[in-house]
């Protein structure tokens, strides 16, 4: 298969020497599929944030946008096909069978391969989680197709190729890669890198049902029994509406209880950049950046951190970034909108002492919901 990487700002006809005529049995690959990941009747966010995506490729391209959705017979997977709808798509190809009760590789492979094989889709989209990294890998494999992962941005180049970009060399490039020559072009994406589309009312469109030919004694990997993650509420970052993080201008595991106690005061998340966890001060599911969460917040304060890429395309998404580091030609000031440059040792107990004396929890609840978006851009403090 042809992967091909260039930089973003080159264009289609620069590809011209790579690109090879389509083989004749790929080009009725048409339409934008989007796999509804679903666990225990519970559709994962991220597959509406990639119907939204879909939604937008699927309009440039003038084609349909289809979910795909794969799980148990019941009223689950029907409610996740109906709701597939709200978030913009066509249609939708169900395949419901007992055995996908319990995500397996083998089962969850052949039921999407098969649909693959049958529909031939263009492009096929699924979210960066591990079950969607498991399944994409394995799929693309089984298919002969490319497959970039962990995209932060999406789009369809004037020849109709899907443009996947993301952070590449540990996170110091970007880089948009194409699919030129396999069908169906793969793309996975992290959850909250894209924004979450609006639920509207729609009328049911058309789905279609998927039987697979598969039965419990061909799959080798057995389920004894599900045993819920304790620990998979710590943290929310990911979804959190405030969140505090400090990175190594703190200068010791001590001071990044100034991050904790700022985001309780606040009724925040806290988090860190990514040096903090390489050296054990915090754990890794406080990480925010490239190789740990990407956040959506109203409100973010880094206290600390320099914004090196890895951990800028984790968090540009906020609504307003507020910045406090020393060095006022920290990258970190390149996109934040407010920029604050002093010791964060020193503002943020000032500032947990002064947001404590005037909030209320009703007010607190306030700085959660308040809609930020009209936010000043790239304003510094002294």
């Amino acid at each position: 298969m042809t992967n091909v990487i260039k930089a973003p700002a080159s264009s289609a006809a620069g590809r011209a020497a790579a690109k090879k005529e389509l083989p004749e049995h790929f080009r009725a690959y048409k339409h934008v599929w989007v796999f509804v990941e679903q666990e225990r009747g519970e559709v994962h966010p991220v597959s509406w944030e990639l119907m939204g995506a879909g939604r937008r490729l699927a309009d440039k391209l003038k084609v349909d946008l289809a979910a795909v959705v794969i799980g148990p017979e019941g009223e689950a997977a029907r409610n996740a096909a109906l709701q597939s709808f709200s978030y913009g798509a066509n249609l939708v190809y169900l395949v419901a069978d007992q055995v996908l009760a319990d995500y397996r590789n083998e089962a969850y492979t052949k039921a999407l391969t098969d649909l693959v094989n049958s529909y031939k889709p263009e492009i096929l989209l699924l979210g960066a989680t591990t079950l969607g990294r498991d399944l994409a890998g394995s799929v693309a494999t089984t298919l002969l197709t490319g497959l970039t992962a962990d995209c932060t941005e999406l789009d369809v180049d004037s020849d109709g190729s899907l443009a996947a970009t993301r952070p590449t060399f540990g996170g110091s490039l970007l880089c948009t890669i194409y699919t030129l020559n396999y069908r169906p072009q793969m793309a996975t994406v992290r959850p909250r890198v894209m924004p979450m589309p609006e639920c509207i009312a729609r009328d049911p469109g058309r789905i279609i049902l998927h039987s697979l030919d598969l039965i419990e004694a061909d799959i080798v990997s057995k389920v004894l029994s599900f045993v819920p993650d304790r620990d998979s509420s710590i943290s929310s970052l990911a979804y959190a509406d405030v969140v505090v993080a400090g990175g190594l201008g703190l200068g010791s595991v001590e001071n990044f209880e100034l991050v904790r106690q700022l985001a309780a005061v606040l009724g925040a998340e806290h988090g860190c950049s990514r040096p903090l966890v390489q050296k054990g001060w915090v754990t890794s599911d406080r990480q925010i950046g490239q190789t740990g969460k990407t956040i959506r917040p109203k409100l973010y304060i880094a206290a600390g951190i320099s914004g090196a890429i890895q951990h800028r395309v984790g968090v540009e998404g906020a609504d307003l970034i507020i910045a406090i580091n020393t060095d006022k030609n920290a990258p970190i000031f390149d996109f934040a909108h407010i920029g604050v440059v002093t010791d964060a040792v020193r503002l943020l107990p000032a500032l947990a002492a002064a947001f404590q004396a005037r909030l209320s929890p009703r007010l607190r609840d306030r700085v959660v919901s308040h809609d930020f978006r009209g936010a000043p851009q790239r304003r510094r403090g002294p």
